[in-house]
């Protein structure tokens, strides 16, 4: 993740513009992602809310390329997806939670998913999250990403992913304290 000079959540005024210019290209770029939704209200809800623009910058500095990709009508909250092609580059080869990462004697990775979403401000999407996704374009063709796991499967060590083959999304299980070089995860936030 970044190193970000000042109050930790806190954006330079160039660093907010920057990241706004990003946003608003990839809006633009992509408008099959948010079908009816304008910009300008978009950007009016980020201006006024420092720490989600500082979350979303940690999720561009990762390789994630967020996106605005709903509206909830009922909070008046934007949805952002990452929607980088592939797994974000610097989330990956990480496990899936802190307790796995403990349990782990030997080769430990440097993070994990829930810990660094944590850090980021931001959630591991869901199942349902990444079949959304997934019909928004084609995403983790080569790489998989962690998803959010049910409680009953975590206890017993485990610990859901996904990605995207032969046109269709597999969700797949392993030990939550396994990671891999083509494996990250993606995430979702609410501003």
């Amino acid at each position: 993740m970044s190193k970000i000079k000042g109050t930790k959540n806190e954006l330079s005024p160039e660093q907010r513009e920057e990241l706004l210019k990003t946003l608003s290209a990839r809006f633009g770029k992509n408008t099959n992602r948010h079908k009816g939704l304008e910009w300008a209200k978009v950007e009016a809800k980020l201006e006024a809310n420092a720490g989600k623009l500082w979350s979303l910058r940690e999720m561009e500095e990762t390789g994630g390329e967020p996106d605005v990709v709903g509206h909830d009508k009922k909070t008046g909250e934007y949805i952002f997806y990452d929607c980088s092609g592939e797994s974000p580059k610097d989330r990956r080869s990480v496990c899936y939670d802190h307790e796995a990462l403990e349990a782990r004697k030997e080769h430990k990775p440097g993070n994990s998913a829930m810990e660094m979403a944590a850090d980021m401000g931001i959630d591991l999407l869901t199942e349902s999250q990444y079949r959304e996704l997934q019909q928004l374009g084609k995403f983790d063709t080569k790489t998989s990403s962690w998803i959010i796991t049910p409680p009953d499967i975590r206890k017993l060590g485990g610990a859901l992913f996904c990605d995207r083959r032969y046109n269709t999304v597999f969700v797949y299980h392993n030990g939550a304290e396994s990671y891999y070089a083509a494996r990250g995860f993606r995430g979702s936030l609410r501003v």
